[in-house]
């Protein structure tokens, strides 16, 4: 796994550095979104909140990660598709929020409807957030 996160992070033209290193293996081996709060816990390791910060800022803009709403004003953050890069992300799918066990998981597979604007309105982004109860809790 090692050679896939410096290869990563190389073709997202970012530096290879432990904290980056590490807090990429979280949502390379992380089956649904993390938060900031996640990320920290998680760790092991004492990262400031700062250096978690930067991190995923840096993360976000070069299109490793991307961010998911949620109903209680958190963010979480989702690893990009291969086809995503700085300023440009492909990940135009649903999220779907678990109120049982509150994890947040991409549904890559469910395509966003398409949604008929109004003349003079263009969409930038459009986000989607289905919440119920997943597979695992029901």
């Amino acid at each position: 796994m090692d050679d896939r996160m410096e290869e990563l992070l190389k073709r997202s033209q970012l530096s290879v550095t432990s904290s980056r290193k590490k807090i990429l293996e979280l949502f390379l081996g992380s089956a649904g979104a993390l938060s900031h709060g996640d990320i920290e816990k998680k760790a092991g390791e004492k990262f400031d909140r700062v250096t978690v910060y930067r991190t995923l800022q840096a993360f976000l803009e070069k299109g490793v990660i991307h961010s998911i709403p949620t109903a209680d004003n958190t963010v979480r953050y989702a690893l990009c598709k291969e086809d995503c890069h700085q300023g440009h992300h492909q990940d135009n799918h649903i999220h779907f929020f678990c109120r049982v066990c509150a994890s947040t998981t991409c549904l890559d597979k469910v395509s966003i409807p398409d949604i008929d604007l109004p003349a003079g309105f263009t969409a930038s982004q459009v986000e989607v957030v289905v919440s119920g109860i997943c597979d695992l809790c029901r």
